[in-house]
C-alpha cells in the first residue's frame, strides 16, 4: 500500500483570537490532532507490515482486526479536524454563496430552519455533527457522528465540520448542555463561509467529473 506519509499542518485560525473560543483551547485541541496524525502513520505502517498469508483474522480480537478498526478512528480524527480547523478564523455572518443557494433551495424550510436544524444535532450529537454533500444525488444534509468512525456515509463530502465533543468547549463554557449551546454559537461566529463554500465547489466539481464519466461509459464515442 503506497501510503505517504501524513503530517500535521499549520491553519489560518492560530495566528487570530477567535470570539468566544481560547487560544489555550485551540492550543489544546491541535495537541489531540497532532495525537491523530502520529496514530495514523503508525496504523498504516503496521498494515503495511503485516503478512497477510500467515497474520490471524479473528473478529472476536487478533492484531489486524485491533489496528485496522483504530485505524479508521485515527484516520478519521485526522480528517475531520482538518476541515474543522481549516474553516476556523472568519468573520461568521450568515451563510452566503453557493452553499447558501443550495440549502435554501433544497431543504425543509429553507436556509432560516437549516440554521436551527444545525443547531438541534449539535445539541443531538456526541461527537460531531457534519454537514455533508452527497455525490449521488446532489443533495445537502445534516448528520451526527456519536464517534470519528461511526456512521460516516458513503459517497458523502464533508463541507462543514462542527466538533461537539467536550474537549471543544468545556474549558471555556463548562461541559454542560448549555456551554455547548454557547460554544456552537462561538464557532458560527468565527466561520469561514469562504472556506465552506470551497468545499462545496469542490464536492460538486467531483459530481459532475462523475457524472460525465459515467455518461461516457453509457454512451461511448464510436471510433
Amino acid at each position: 500500500m503506497p501510503w505517504d506519509e501524513i503530517k500535521s499542518r499549520r491553519f489560518p485560525a492560530f495566528d487570530k483570537d477567535l470570539d468566544g473560543i481560547s487560544r489555550q483551547t485551540m492550543e489544546d485541541h491541535y495537541k489531540l490532532y497532532e495525537g491523530y496524525v502520529k496514530k495514523t502513520n503508525e496504523c498504516r505502517k503496521l498494515l503495511n507490515e503485516f503478512k497477510y498469508s500467515e497474520i490471524e483474522g479473528n473478529q472476536v480480537y487478533s492484531q489486524l482486526r485491533a489496528v485496522s478498526v483504530d485505524y479508521t478512528f485515527a484516520l478519521l480524527g485526522y480528517k475531520n479536524h482538518d476541515l474543522y480547523f481549516g474553516h476556523l478564523g472568519g468573520e461568521g455572518g450568515e451563510p452566503n454563496g453557493r452553499f447558501a443557494e443550495l440549502v435554501d433551495n433544497e431543504f425543509n424550510g429553507g436556509l432560516q430552519e437549516w440554521k436551527h436544524a444545525v443547531r438541534k444535532a449539535a445539541s443531538a450529537a456526541r461527537g460531531w455533527v457534519m454537514v455533508g454533500y452527497d455525490l449521488n444525488d446532489g443533495s445537502i444534509f445534516n448528520y451526527v457522528m456519536d464517534t470519528q468512525n461511526l456512521w460516516a456515509v458513503y459517497n458523502m463530502v464533508p463541507v462543514l465540520a462542527l466538533d461537539v465533543y467536550e474537549h471543544a468547549y468545556a474549558r471555556d463554557y463548562g461541559a454542560t448542555p448549555d456551554g455547548r449551546k454557547q460554544y456552537v454559537e462561538a464557532f458560527f461566529r468565527n466561520l469561514d463561509w469562504a472556506h465552506v463554500n470551497r468545499q462545496l465547489m469542490q464536492a460538486e466539481a467531483a459530481r459532475r467529473g462523475a457524472q460525465s464519466t459515467e455518461l461516457h461509459e453509457t454512451h461511448p464515442v464510436a471510433s
